[in-house]
């Protein structure tokens, strides 16, 4: 069953990226938006203060988006692969959050640059749960960047390779496990029970996803005039202290990519973390968020490509296997 449901995910794959490039996440009526709606009113029903109870809200959740993506792969590949081509893209189109992202970025550092600080603040909850309040130019600067840095992966890396490996079935559960973690995830005294399994189910799904980012970083380093050896250096030396299995490899990376140092007091609403340092350079500045925003649309289309190239060899391997 491996090459029919194969058969036209490369294209879509390509095309979702594309359509993403082009648009950006829509400004209203985000199917993924929905999907948060849903979510908080289900965790009216499912709350208690135990693993347990958060287990099976994401399980719910999870396991609802997993057979939706697997009926909508079945039924396409049962009408052919130009039906698998714009279901997979049309998933794609909907999980990708890359190019806001680089947007987002982008128009932080015009804030920065400006000196805007009102409107940079008002503009970093769009990229992170920092408190804006806390923070001044450096801080706001130094925030943006590692949240680039971060969703780099988690908004366009990660959703990339589970759809190539996997399909719509795959888009979907990553997004769904993405969302969950950003909702309920974090150790505030609500969730740190009952988020405990959409965090740690988050953190398996992204594992290999980031150090695939990681390499990224090291391979594309060069278009920012950054430093290939420098980010791999850093991700070897500093991404273990993070208390992230997976943002601490991407981070360190584009700290070490930039000649950047990340890492210290991190303010959220809920509590002060001290955050280990990721690289030995300098403290970011404003252009090197840019810079950061150029590397993160760089390792995106090398994902995309990546992408590509994988669900086409998934598809000519089983092909070769179905063969008498």
């Amino acid at each position: 069953m491996l090459a029919p449901r194969s058969r036209g995910r490369a294209a879509g794959l390509a095309l979702g990226y594309l359509i993403d490039l082009a648009l950006g996440d829509p400004r209203r009526g985000h199917p993924v938006a929905w999907f948060g709606t849903g979510a908080a009113t289900l965790e009216r029903l499912t709350y208690a203060d135990r693993r347990a109870a958060g287990a099976a809200h994401t399980g719910v959740l999870v396991g609802a988006l997993f057979a939706a993506g697997l009926a909508v792969d079945r039924a396409a590949a049962r009408r052919g692969p130009i039906w698998t081509t714009v279901s997979t893209a049309a998933a794609t189109f909907v999980v990708l959050g890359g190019t806001s992202l680089a947007r987002t970025g982008a128009q932080m550092s015009d804030r920065v640059a400006c000196a805007d600080l009102d409107g940079a603040r008002e503009l970093l909850p769009s990229l992170c749960g920092r408190d804006p309040a806390s923070l001044d130019f450096d801080g706001l600067t130094r925030a943006a960047l590692e949240s680039v840095a971060e969703n780099t992966s988690d908004a366009a890396v990660a959703p990339l390779f589970w759809g190539a490996l996997a399909g719509v079935p795959g888009l979907l559960v990553y997004r769904a496990a993405n969302t969950l973690d950003a909702m309920i995830g974090h150790k505030s005294p609500r969730y740190v029970k009952f988020g405990w399994a959409a965090a740690r189910f988050d953190d398996v799904l992204n594992y290999l996803p980031a150090r695939i980012s990681g390499v990224l970083v090291a391979g594309c380093a060069a278009v920012t005039g950054g430093s290939p050896g420098g980010a791999l250096t850093a991700w070897r030396r500093d991404a273990a202290r993070h208390p992230s299995p997976n943002a601490g490899v991407v981070e360190a990376s584009f700290a070490g990519a930039l000649g950047v140092r990340l890492g210290g007091p991190t303010q959220y609403a809920h509590r002060l973390e001290i955050r280990p340092t990721l690289g030995d350079g300098r403290p970011p500045e404003v252009a090197d968020l840019s810079a950061s925003v150029r590397l993160s649309r760089a390792v995106q289309a090398a994902a995309a490509c990546g992408a590509v190239a994988t669900a086409a060899l998934i598809a000519a391997v089983g092909s070769q296997c179905r063969r008498p």
